[in-house]
């Protein structure tokens, strides 16, 4: 397909999906939009080049983009929901011994029987800091890489990288100190933990932060540049409870280095946030990946035009964005779910509309893409729409799925053989999922073209 430039600012999109990655961290509504509000209102005052400008603003928009890569390994270490763990972390100067045990104690094994939980505080309090360092190791270098995958520069993936580094050298993953921590990612450290208090404690909160902790995890120098511009400017920190932020923060970018997203870019964008989505389970480290060359073949079994291809492989890249929003503690639960937790499973599919309804760019997947659970009889979920109100397209996409997590190892089950899923979505046929979808796929099985299913990665 042709290298098409589209009248969309690359802003747009990626402002938009950060709400997708602030979900996954148990932030509230537009954290990351409002972190690069204050990181880019910091850089107005600092000697920065138009390229640096740039490469700051993408890294505060897409701090988080590694978040979903340590989502099971939190779950499983703390025996707690991993959006509420993450939290309370940023909430906490987990540098200090103290802060860090009462932390552990108020997170870990929550509703564990008592002996159970002894033993995980024990545990977790022996490797306190190995802990620490590796998940953030992992969320920082994962978020480094897809920033690069992206195309962005190299300074945006340092900053990414530096994000939790402290200056007093007591940060994580490797410790850096002072000035060996890159600038953007000073910068990053800052107004990410601004915006968090911002959140829970108003204009307030941030700059009690700032107060107590310079020196320590900030730079002094930001934080006096800070005190001396906009602490107190009122009309600043009303900005940041616009109802409107995504249309504000391209405001924010360097007006001589906006950046448009063409149809090549766009794919690349649904490629990366499939990977952010798939990593938030070892047993889905390439569901997304998998549905979509899969339903990509079916269409070219249907000889369909090419850009409806184009936009089926998009929307079966994103429809499980919302799966971000769900816990670990039920994605990887081994036995039966309870009825509360199918509820939060059943909502996927409605932050899936949610979340993609506001990307321009993608606004028109978000139809498709959030009725992969839907039947034919009217059965499915979220909206139990009636199989005269399901697209072509979204008859393909929920067949692609079901298949696909059928052949692939789940917590509760083994996989299935080709042949066995086969069968099994054979008996849906007419009531559950479409007949020529049905035949589309299994004319692709028969031919050999679909992808094996990834092995679960350890956590």
């Amino acid at each position: 397909m042709a290298n098409t430039t589209v009248d969309i600012r690359l802003s747009e999109v990626v402002s938009a999906l950060t709400y997708a990655l602030d979900i996954t961290e148990g932030q509230p509504e537009g954290h990351a939009i409002r972190n690069c509000m204050i990181g880019m209102t910091l850089a107005d005052h600092m000697p920065l080049t138009s390229s640096q400008r740039s490469a700051l603003f993408y890294a505060l928009l897409l701090k988080d983009l590694g978040c979903s890569s340590n989502a099971a390994k939190v779950t499983q270490l703390f025996g707690a929901d991993d959006r509420q763990a993450k939290f309370r972390l940023k909430t906490v100067d987990w540098s200090g011994l103290l802060n860090s045990a009462t932390y552990v104690v108020r997170t870990a094994g929550q509703g564990e029987p008592l002996l159970p939980r002894l033993r995980r505080l024990i545990g977790l309090g022996m490797q306190a800091q190995t802990v620490s360092s590796g998940l953030m190791r992992t969320r920082c270098e994962r978020g480094a890489e897809i920033a690069r995958q992206l195309g962005f520069p190299e300074e945006t993936a340092q900053a990414i990288l530096d994000l939790d580094e402290h200056w007093d050298g007591k940060g994580n993953p490797v410790g850096k100190k002072g000035e060996q921590i890159s600038l953007l990612g000073r910068v990053l450290d800052f107004a990410q933990t601004l915006e968090v208090f911002y959140s829970a404690h108003g204009p307030e909160g941030a700059r009690r932060v700032a107060r107590q902790r310079r020196g320590t995890w900030f730079d002094p120098a930001l934080v006096d540049l800070f005190f001396a511009t906009f602490a107190h400017d009122e009309s600043f920190w009303a900005k940041l409870g616009s109802e409107d932020l995504i249309a504000d923060i391209s405001a924010y970018e360097p007006p001589d280095r906006i950046l448009h997203a063409d149809q090549d870019k766009l794919d690349q964008i649904a490629e990366a946030f499939a990977r952010v989505i798939d990593a938030k389970s070892p047993y889905t480290s390439r569901h997304s990946a998998r549905v979509a060359e899969i339903v990509r073949l079916m269409a070219a079994e249907l000889n369909l035009p090419p850009e409806q291809r184009r936009d089926l492989s998009r929307a079966a890249l994103l429809h499980d964005i919302g799966k971000l929003a769900v816990s670990n503690t039920i994605l990887d639960k081994p036995g039966q779910l309870t009825d509360a937790e199918w509820a939060q499973v059943r909502s996927h599919t409605d932050y899936t509309y949610r979340i993609l309804e506001r990307v321009r760019g993608f606004r028109q997947l978000a139809q498709v893409a959030s009725a992969h659970h839907e039947r034919l009889d009217g059965s499915g979920y979220h909206r139990g729409l009636p199989g005269g109100e399901m697209s072509q397209a979204a008859r393909l996409l929920a067949v692609a799925d079901q298949y696909e997590a059928l052949t692939a190892p789940r917590p509760y089950r083994q996989p299935l053989s080709s042949a066995e899923a086969l069968k099994l979505l054979e008996g849906q046929v007419g009531t559950g999922i479409d007949p020529v979808a049905f035949q589309a796929l299994r004319a692709t099985v028969e031919k050999g073209g679909v992808p094996e299913p990834a092995v679960v990665e350890k956590i």
